[in-house]
């Protein structure tokens, strides 16, 4: 039995929900998906997954074994970057993980850049929305975050901005502009819908006063988990939404979006690299950092002088 490769089977059953996308993720058939499986369960002498016509779980001692066997995996493909790192290091995939809006704000618009100038490094993006992201199984993952990052993982920060409140001419125009941050009260709203906020009071931040803060009571018009949907309805004049201002930077440069109460911000927001534990980062990882964090900010710095209405 090649106890490696069936270490590398039972990992990918998991990952990918059953033996026969097992078998299409590694370029091998079903049968010897099963085959390596029950001979790794012979070999322990016992069963690591419960398998029904529908689904798979892991047994409790397949749970134990998983975390083990990730991080032997782990270690021998670090072993092995770090052997070949001389001939290969600036090519291979580069996994990378992202919710949405930094998927097609921040990875999108730098694809055709790092392509040609990393041709050999395949980027494979997986764009969902998580709340607790499996860092582990990816090489980068992008948190967005607000202000700076406490947990307890290994994190690169990539850039700093702020959250702005922003509406359409047309809607300004129909309902007035706010003048204090109590007239938001009157106000339809376009809310960022997150777990356990309180979608009814909006914290409110002067950035010309020490970020002296200002709690208000709103009526939420629009509740959505997806800023892109947020920003749309506020272009077409629903209501007033906040924005990270080096997203809405070219809306309000072009006057589809207006700002509304500056100086107030609705928040500092950051964003950060997750890495998994590895002892070895391979040097694609490593050039991708370096891009996305050098044309991030970069990207970020013009978008705000082009913006003069900010």
């Amino acid at each position: 039995m090649d106890r490696l490769m069936s270490m590398r089977v039972f990992q990918t059953v998991i990952d990918q929900g059953g033996f026969a996308a097992a078998a299409r993720a590694l370029d091998i058939s079903s049968a010897a998906v099963t085959r390596l499986i029950a001979d790794l369960e012979d070999y322990l002498g016992t069963r690591l997954l419960h398998r029904t016509t529908r689904r798979i779980s892991l047994s409790p001692a397949g749970e134990t074994y998983l975390g083990r066997v990730r991080d032997i995996l782990q270690d021998i493909d670090a072993a092995h970057e770090a052997a070949s790192s001389q001939t290969h290091e600036l090519s291979g995939v580069l996994r990378v993980l992202a919710p949405p809006v930094l998927a097609s704000h921040v990875l999108a618009p730098l694809v055709a850049g790092f392509n040609a100038q990393y041709p050999d490094i395949t980027l494979h993006i997986d764009v969902e929305t998580f709340k607790e992201p499996p860092i582990e199984d990816y090489d980068v993952t992008l948190l967005p975050t607000e202000g700076d990052f406490d947990a307890d993982i290994i994190a690169r920060k990539v850039s700093s901005t702020e959250a702005v409140l922003v509406a359409s001419p047309q809607y300004l125009q129909r309902m007035g502009a706010p003048v204090l941050p109590q007239d938001l009260g009157s106000h339809d709203i376009l809310r960022l819908k997150l777990p356990g906020q309180v979608h009814t009071q909006w914290r409110l931040l002067n950035a010309d006063d020490a970020d002296a803060v200002q709690e208000v009571t709103i009526r939420p018009k629009l509740l959505a988990n997806h800023s892109d949907t947020l920003l749309r309805a506020a272009m077409d004049g629903a209501g007033i939404t906040s924005a990270p201002v080096d997203l809405v930077a070219p809306l309000l440069n072009s006057g589809a979006l207006v700002r509304v109460l500056a100086p107030w911000i609705a928040g500092r927001l950051s964003l950060y690299a997750a890495l998994p534990s590895r002892k070895f980062l391979p040097e694609r990882t490593s050039v991708f950092l370096d891009y996305l964090i050098t044309q991030t900010r970069q990207q970020s710095a013009n978008a705000l002088r082009a913006c003069t209405r900010c």
